[in-house]
């Protein structure tokens, strides 16, 4: 396993790659890697020649400083999983390779309605920073492939639009969420649950799969919103602070339920002071 640390030597192998006709297919991470990254890297791995994973926490899609310091990072121990797995190439930059001072950008994607909705609108900023760490990515890796998991939908559907708008060669790919026996989604911030609140982290998705049998049978979102929070306000420390149904198309907010065309039901809360996202599709 190959492990880059500057750009101009990664771009220099990858080079070489492509001159030999190999296909390259890269997955994005922040590390802390679990199962979810696994699957990620083993779809790379089935349809590419050679396929890069990038370890690199964005300070840039942090709206809160202090998350951006507990986010686990567990170096030594991501790579020793990757190179288990098989991937070839790693890249794990410093700071310094992508950003000079991330506080003095002056270049920023504007995405339009999709940065103001769900995640763009209760963390501001947050995916501006993720497209434009994904731009800088693409740019250094150029692959063909690119995976990305269905647990963060929104930045999936950013990415898609990024992909399409700057007119990059790459085919997209939303590989399906991995979650554990109860039901979680797997997440590198799971780490961060006390263990005496683990037990009821799985009520965000048990609250998903309820508020979707109740989309099917006819409730509108506004009665959704209503029982989640009903639903969630039992167990505590659990906290919702949305619940949402997107047309995935366009990644529009919806009232009900529509008969044709996918749907993604969307919730985000907090477990303590630890933040979780999820959803399910409908159609």
């Amino acid at each position: 396993m190959h492990v880059f640390k500057t750009n101009k030597d990664l771009i220099y192998f990858l080079e070489n790659e492509r001159i030999k006709g190999n296909k390259i297919g890269f997955v994005p991470t922040m590390g802390a890697l679990h199962p979810g990254h696994m699957a990620l890297i083993r779809n790379a791995l089935k349809d590419n020649d050679i396929s890069v994973c990038s370890i690199f926490v964005n300070p840039t899609q942090f709206n809160n400083e202090e998350d951006l310091k507990k986010y686990p990072r567990k170096v030594e121990e991501d790579l020793g999983k990757l190179e288990h797995e098989g991937c070839q190439v790693v890249y794990l930059p410093e700071d310094h390779e992508l950003y000079d001072d991330p506080s003095m950008l002056r270049t920023t994607i504007n995405f339009g309605g999709i940065e103001n909705i769900l995640e763009g609108r209760y963390r501001p900023g947050h995916l501006k920073g993720v497209g434009l760490i994904v731009a800088k990515l693409f740019n250094i890796v150029k692959p063909h492939n690119a995976y990305f998991g269905q647990k963060d939908i929104q930045q999936f559907y950013l990415i898609r639009q990024l992909i399409h708008d700057l007119s990059y060669d790459i085919r997209l790919h939303c590989i399906p969420t991995q979650r554990e026996e109860d039901g979680l989604a797997m997440s590198s911030r799971n780490r961060r649950i006390p263990p005496e609140y683990r037990p009821v982290a799985s009520k965000f998705y048990e609250c998903l799969l309820e508020c979707k049998q109740l989309l099917k049978d006819g409730q509108d979102v506004e009665g959704i919103i209503s029982f989640a929070n009903d639903y969630l306000s039992g167990f505590f420390p659990l906290r919702l602070e949305y619940i949402a149904l997107v047309g995935t198309e366009d990644f529009s907010l919806l009232n009900r339920k529509m008969d044709s065309g996918q749907q993604a039901l969307c919730i985000a809360g907090y477990i303590d002071n630890i933040r979780i996202i999820d959803n399910v599709l409908l159609n």
